[in-house]
């Protein structure tokens, strides 16, 4: 008897190609292998946690939050990857990932990130968001973000990656209580068999405007943004 494989619930489904978009995003960024674990955690709440915690914002026809949690040495790797696959000599590179050309690398690569995952989305469902600037920031300690809107019953995932030297990060993500119904008459881009080109998604989303622990701290997302934290 062939195994019944349980349907995806949407908020897991976003979360799947989120999780491609990170992956193909940072191996085209680093030209260096990144896997990821085969398991969709959910959780409560999602948190921003050392070492460097960066953070975006999404909403339009669906809404919510993406945020990378990655340790110094999973960020420091991504960065020197990052920058001698573009040709920068290894010695003028930064060693620390408290140096802020180190956030500002992880927040650029964030924005790609972000802007193919709703390219993704947008071909597979026909639905669209927008997205603030992301946010990369050293931390020391965990901080539970919260969002100051109308939106109700989050729902939150957490993805769990590995660099090419077995450095671990995460992601986690967090939607407004949805769910996707494809129309009949509606056919994906995917679907018709279109492969959209990796340049067209991320030019097409610019032009588109763990359980958190006791010692957390609550922060709200829009100080966060105005940069008052």
């Amino acid at each position: 008897m062939a195994k019944r494989t349980k349907r995806l619930d949407t908020i897991s489904q976003v979360a799947k190609i989120f999780c491609e978009a990170v992956q193909h995003v940072l191996e085209g960024a680093t030209g260096s292998k990144i896997t990821y674990a085969p398991t969709i955690q959910k959780i409560p709440s999602i948190s921003m946690k050392p070492d460097i915690g960066c953070f975006v914002l999404f909403n339009g026809d669906y809404s919510g939050l993406f945020i990378m949690n990655l340790t110094g040495e999973a960020a420091l790797e991504i960065y020197r990857r990052s920058m001698m696959y573009m040709g920068l000599p290894e010695e003028e590179l930064a060693t620390n990932h408290n140096a802020d050309e180190v956030t500002n690398c992880i927040g650029e690569l964030i924005n790609q990130i972000i802007g193919r995952a709703r390219g993704m989305v947008e071909a597979e469902y026909g639905l669209s968001a927008a997205s603030n600037q992301p946010k990369a920031i050293t931390i020391s300690t965990a901080i539970t973000l919260t969002i100051a809107s109308t939106l109700e019953r989050l729902q939150c995932r957490r993805l769990s990656f590995k660099t090419e030297n077995h450095n671990a990060f995460q992601v986690e993500m967090n939607l407004e209580q949805t769910e996707f119904i494809r129309l009949n008459s509606f056919e994906s881009d995917n679907s018709r068999g279109v492969q959209e080109n990796v340049d067209e998604i991320l030019c097409n989303g610019d032009r588109s405007a763990d359980s958190s622990t006791d010692d957390d701290e609550d922060v709200d997302i829009d100080a966060l943004l105005d940069g008052n934290f």
